[in-house]
């Protein structure tokens, strides 16, 4: 369920972010597909709240910078521990990809931390997106470390929509991906949930939290190199969290070695 009210704040804030520039209650309005009445009551709202301003009189509204205040005080207090910072640092720069920590979010794998890659063409992705948890690698690879009785609760609920070539179709496909995953030590996907996308993936389990860290690209630059932006990543994790981390903290999950 969704609640309009709060779906209309969100949408407004990703506008001014896609047009960076004032914006009047008429393209407002329009723009976002409101009536003008609903446009007014939301602007106003938020212009008494501090968030929005008129830089000139009649001019049109802008946010105000304590939508930055408030999302530095978030990040301030951002529940992934540093060496997860460092990591995908680490592995964005040494695979020159987009690389990302997701979470399991119920159905989806929600992107916590993303960085994107450099190149021009790329897998592009923002903090707080979601994936369907059964149909990509980061959420496979999420769902490996869970118990048997929550990734059948998971899968009783999932649906099955074909995306792409590499879409899995049924509950017996995920749980093999998961299995095959597992065995050899890396999860993947390729034109799953996005056309001509694909990447790896591994579980990461800190602090009793299941995540899972990402390396994606377009297929025809990341494919042939899953194998070995799988073992980037165990190197990576073995580097910032210790070289028996994976060992003592994801069960059933096959090592790399050499």
């Amino acid at each position: 369920m969704i609640v309009k009210q709060a779906a209309n704040v969100l949408d407004l804030l990703e506008y001014f972010a896609r047009n960076q520039r004032i914006a009047s209650l008429a393209e407002i309005s329009h723009d976002l597909g409101l009536p003008r009445s609903s446009a007014f009551n939301l602007i106003s709202t938020l212009v008494q709240r501090g968030f929005l301003y008129e830089p000139k009189p009649r001019a049109g509204f802008y946010p105000t910078p304590r939508w930055l205040a408030l999302a530095n005080e978030i990040a301030m207090a951002n529940p992934l521990p540093e060496q997860a910072t460092n990591l995908i640092e680490d592995l964005a720069q040494a695979s020159g990809e987009t690389v990302w920590i997701a979470a399991p979010n119920g159905q989806q794998a929600v992107l916590l931390s993303v960085i994107q890659s450099t190149h021009a063409i790329r897998y592009t992705a923002d903090a707080g997106k979601q994936v369907p948890i059964h149909l990509t690698a980061s959420g496979q690879a999420t769902m490996s470390q869970m118990p048997a009785k929550h990734i059948a609760a998971i899968l009783k609920k999932a649906t099955f929509t074909r995306y792409g070539d590499g879409t899995p179709m049924s509950v017996p496909e995920v749980e093999k991906n998961i299995a095959d995953g597992l065995k050899r030590g890396w999860f993947c996907s390729a034109s799953a949930y996005s056309r001509d996308l694909g990447g790896v993936s591994v579980p990461l389990v800190m602090d009793g939290s299941i995540y899972s860290v990402t390396v994606a690209g377009p297929l025809f630059r990341v494919q042939d190199r899953m194998p070995d932006s799988a073992r980037m990543v165990h190197d990576a994790i073995a580097r910032h969290f210790g070289p028996d981390y994976m060992r003592t903290h994801m069960p059933g999950l096959h090592r790399l070695h050499g």
